[in-house]
């Protein structure tokens, strides 16, 4: 492809859709249209019905397969809808092992819906290759891996994975969410289907509900299509819309947000009332060289405990910044308890096993001045120390 000389950034901009061709716009043209005219009996347009397929959406999927470095890409109606499509392409009496620690709406597809229809699981650490390795039964079809995970920036390594998982002819399917094709490339790794949450750092302005999934091979995107099609929880499409226009500032926000994420977790580290910080660029992260192995950067999200949960809830009531809110990836700083948030629909001793605290606060970082936000936090912080 002619836009292959330019670096990632200038894709962003300039790639298949830059302008419309028929009018020359610079923005991809919003075609709500739910039906098409068919102008032979025998032979059918391109389009026909706006669930099989719309130049809006379609236009969302081929820019997130060239970023991601795919063949095909495919456009969900929310993060969980592409995670749960994919999934389907599993069937009764398969395996798959999964992160532990994966985001809870995955946790609650796995083990309460997928567990209904004879398809079974097996959680690890996914940064221990051996454990990988010891969970793989003859069923085994697929290994889910989330890296970083979500929330204790775990990171494990996507090529080690996808080489266990050819030997034993499975799929890899990887998520993608928290650094996004500017920051890693799974399939460049040897993943099968990429996820994405697009709500987040893709979309970046916590405006848009979407899901995102990129595969390489060419039989493998004829089954999605298919079950996309089938299954219908498509992207409709303003929101399409909103996400391309999203992804062209995506480098500079990431940028930004990776700057600041860094100075906080440095911040964090040092302070007395945090117990741990969990961020894959500190280099006391057991990951930390592996992460600057297979990615480009650590992120703009980290994870910090406090001494407990009072000093957590004095923590949230004290921070003017940041929102308090479910989600990341946005464009405002936006501070999440996962405990009853990202993972509420995981039980108790599950997140306490996985190391998924009630002093757990997840922190994903905008693009407010890092100065401001150190200074929000320090008040906090302090704040705490008179209680203490």
């Amino acid at each position: 492809m002619e836009n292959e000389k330019f670096s990632f950034e200038t894709r962003l901009l300039h790639n298949q859709h830059k302008l419309d061709p028929v009018t020359g716009a610079v923005s991809v043209p919003i075609q709500h249209a739910s039906t098409f005219h068919q102008f032979d009996i025998d032979q059918f347009g391109k389009y026909d019905y706006g669930r099989s397929l719309n130049p809006t959406r379609e236009a969302l999927e081929d820019v997130i397969a060239e970023l991601e470095g795919g063949i095909r890409g495919f456009a969900f109606s929310s993060g969980m809808a592409a995670i749960s499509t994919a999934f389907l392409l599993l069937s009764s009496g398969d395996h798959v092992v999964i992160t532990e620690d994966v985001y809870g709406g995955t946790f609650r597809m796995v083990t309460e819906v997928l567990s209904r229809f004879g398809i079974e699981h097996t959680f690890v650490d996914m940064t221990n290759l051996s454990q990988v390795k010891q969970a793989i039964r003859p069923n085994t079809k697929a290994f889910y891996i989330e890296t970083p995970s979500n929330p204790l920036l775990k990171v494990a390594d996507i090529k080690a994975i996808c080489d266990v998982a050819k030997e034993v002819y499975a799929l890899t399917f990887v998520d993608n969410t928290f650094l996004t094709p500017a920051l890693q490339k799974p399939l460049e790794l040897g993943a099968d289907v990429v996820l994405h949450s697009a709500t987040k750092f893709l979309a970046g302005h916590s405006d848009v509900v979407a899901g995102l999934a990129v595969v390489k091979d060419e039989e493998l995107a004829k089954k999605l299509g298919f079950l996309q099609n089938s299954f219908g929880a498509i992207l409709g499409v303003q929101d399409a819309w909103l996400v391309l226009r999203g992804i062209k500032t995506l480098h500079v926000r990431l940028e930004q947000s990776q700057k600041s994420a860094k100075k906080l977790a440095e911040f964090l580290k040092n302070h007395p009332l945090i117990r741990n910080v969990y961020y894959p660029d500190l280099e006391d992260h057991p990951q930390y060289e592996l992460q600057k192995r297979q990615a480009k950067g650590p992120g703009a999200v980290l994870s910090f405990e406090l001494l407990d949960e009072d000093c957590l809830r004095s923590f949230v009531s004290s921070v003017t910044i940041p929102v308090f809110a479910v989600s990341l990836g946005a464009v405002e700083s936006i501070l999440s308890y996962p405990a009853k948030m990202s993972h509420a629909a995981m039980p108790k001793e599950e997140r306490e096993k996985r190391g998924i605290t009630n002093s757990l606060l997840r922190f994903s970082v905008g693009l407010e001045n890092p100065d401001d936000l150190m200074k929000d936090f320090s008040n906090a912080l302090h704040h705490i120390k008179q209680l203490v």
